[in-house]
């Protein structure tokens, strides 16, 4: 608990600060009681740099995930989000779509927007590009935004430009989507590290280890936040699942029961959507892997 925040001022003057320690009992059950986002109030100290947090505003909205260390704590990874930009990629290393729902669905239950960012075009064949086509039209189906790109050749930059333009938006994704890149390209003097791909298993290695906020030549912030493995709503409860699904949630309004869980119930709706094809097979699965973990109580 004795981490140091950094605090840009409204004039722009940065303070090392450590919350003060009656605010630390609150009651706050998460391992970082103020997170990248958060308006806060501070009194700087007497040498003119440090200073001490001693309130936070509200939070409109925020993102978590479970502590590494402690199974009943939770860690804010950000706080204040208008967006969240989900960088994928189809192959080098592949996301699965499993990844992207419990990511969708975590978005929805904070009401925050989200931007799928597919990059690494450069590298993809004939068939890796039918498949992209393919995913962001599911996507787009179900009422997400989604954007090609590629940081390596600049293709699609202006349109993440003009998606990113007067946001504050939290930059996600797993490791060795090319995510430090994108920032480097996008805020050059981000100083962001980039890693080798691990070849033997084509998937990227862990290079932030911190969250942190960067400002946008052109408007706005991006919050960069550490590699997520395991990402998801830490107090969704099991029957909020479809909720959080856009096409499983309006479907299920023509479920025969209101309790459906659109598993086995005769007359349900959705199941006959997922046989009928107009709700994906990959979603539906993934509401279903969702339902499990909360049947069992994990948390992945």
């Amino acid at each position: 608990m004795g981490s140091w925040y950094t605090v840009r001022t409204d004039e722009g003057q940065l303070f090392d600060c450590k919350v003060k320690g009656s605010f630390r009992l609150k009651g706050i059950r998460s391992t970082n009681p103020v997170a990248v986002g958060d308006v806060v109030t501070i009194t700087p100290g007497i040498d003119g740099q440090t200073a001490l947090i001693e309130g936070i505003e509200d939070r409109r909205n925020y993102v978590i995930r479970k502590a590494s260390n402690l199974s009943k704590q939770s860690h804010i990874i950000a706080a204040n989000v208008d967006l969240a930009a989900l960088i994928v990629t189809i192959a080098h290393p592949e996301t699965s779509t499993t990844f992207i729902d419990r990511f969708l669905a975590s978005a929805e239950a904070y009401r925050i927007p989200v931007l799928i960012v597919f990059n690494k075009t450069d590298l993809y064949g004939e068939e890796e590009m039918k498949r992209l086509e393919g995913v962001m039209t599911l996507y787009r189906n179900v009422g997400y935004a989604c954007l090609a790109c590629s940081a390596e050749t600049g293709s699609g930059i202006d349109e993440l430009e003009a998606e990113l333009r007067g946001k504050t938006t939290l930059l996600s994704g797993n490791s060795g989507v090319g995510k430090s890149t994108l920032l480097n390209l996008l805020v050059p003097d981000a100083d962001a590290k980039t890693a080798e791909i691990s070849v033997a298993h084509d998937s990227g290695m862990h290079t932030t280890t911190f969250s942190a906020m960067y400002f946008l030549p052109f408007g706005g912030a991006l919050i960069d936040t550490p590699g997520i493995k395991g990402f998801g709503t830490f107090d969704m409860e099991r029957e909020e699942v479809s909720h959080y699904f856009r096409e499983i949630f309006k479907t299920s309004a023509l479920c025969r029961f209101g309790n459906c869980t659109h598993t086995h119930e005769p007359g349900c709706a959705v199941l006959q959507a997922v046989a009928e094809g107009s709700i994906a097979e990959s979603r539906y699965m993934s509401y279903l892997s969702m339902l499990d973990d909360k049947k069992e109580s994990k948390y992945r």
